[in-house]
């Protein structure tokens, strides 16, 4: 196992990280752009372009800014802040859990904790899909280019909406939305559960808003109960199985980069009856080999 390993490991510190600049090019590119519009509703919410900066430099995520940016133009306590940011946030945490899976023994918690700093869908997509054991040099890399990125296009959008005529901004505010739809479009089509939950929330969210009892309580507290009632119930009546989860990233096929079959990969076998069993089968590459319910299904977990 160490051969198959070893050029990932000898590679040298500059290398890694010009890869992961490499990869992290085109994060940072649609970063900026996103990230523009988002500087408008920063800049409707009353930050200057510095303030804009590093909320978007400390709290790199769309969805958890635009959610906090929302409550401090509604002029929200910091409590209701905190907590907003954390519920919008908290798929993070799992990201996260995951890329520590990936660590070679030993990794000093520093590294991890920077890691962790940036952990975002795109960085993690490209993190979870490298082979081999995680070097956080490669997570430096594309967070150099990524992370200022996404909040120079933030400064630059709150400095655009102080100079636009009211209109543009007000056009400019919508493209924001026109983000979240693509967010929730893709997995709603491809998941009639994600959908019908969508469209749930979109329901929901207009009754808290028109019912007196719930319409008294601020946007901010609104969301933050609607994310939570909305997401428990779902994770109750629909929990995914087991043997349907599987890593980002696999997507069924072999790596044209893989060798000529002479890796030793480690395989989970997860049998029908439950019984779960690490077998390192030698000479064969093997990347997401799954039978049908109740046979042997093989998920890599080590590459």
């Amino acid at each position: 196992m160490t051969e198959s390993f070893e050029p990932a490991l000898t590679r040298s510190t500059r290398e890694v990280f010009l890869e992961g600049v490499h990869d992290g090019m085109p994060i940072a590119l649609g970063y900026f752009v996103v990230s523009f519009t988002l500087g408008i509703a920063a800049r409707n919410a009353g930050l200057d372009p510095l303030q804009g900066f590093l909320a978007s430099f400390f709290n790199n995520a769309s969805a958890g800014e635009y959610a906090g940016f929302t409550v401090i133009a509604s002029d929200a306590p910091y409590l209701e802040i905190i907590l907003i940011t954390l519920v919008a946030n908290a798929r993070y945490m799992l990201m996260s859990c995951a890329l520590s899976q990936k660590f070679q023994p030993g990794t000093s918690i520093w590294h991890r904790i920077f890691v962790g700093f940036d952990v975002t869908d795109e960085i993690f997509g490209i993190t979870i899909a490298r082979k081999g054991p995680l070097n956080p040099y490669y997570n430096y890399g594309a967070m150099a280019v990524a992370l200022p990125g996404w909040a120079i296009g933030t400064a630059l959008g709150v400095i655009a909406g102080n100079i636009l005529p009211p209109a543009v901004v007000s056009a400019l505010s919508v493209a924001l939305y026109g983000m979240f739809l693509w967010v929730i479009i893709p997995p709603a089509r491809q998941n009639r559960i994600v959908g019908g939950l969508v469209l749930a929330s979109f329901a929901l969210s207009f009754l808290a808003s028109a019912l007196p009892s719930l319409a008294a309580l601020s946007a901010g507290t609104r969301t933050i109960i609607l994310t939570v009632l909305i997401a428990g119930v779902g994770a109750a009546l629909f929990p995914v199985p087991d043997h349907c989860q599987q890593q980002e990233g696999d997507d069924g096929r072999r790596d044209p980069e893989q060798g000529d079959g002479s890796e030793i990969v480690m395989l989970r076998t997860v049998r029908g009856d439950g019984d779960v069993r690490v077998d390192e089968p030698s000479g064969r590459h093997v990347l997401n080999a799954r039978g049908d319910v109740g046979g042997d299904s093989h998920d890599q977990i080590g590459r």
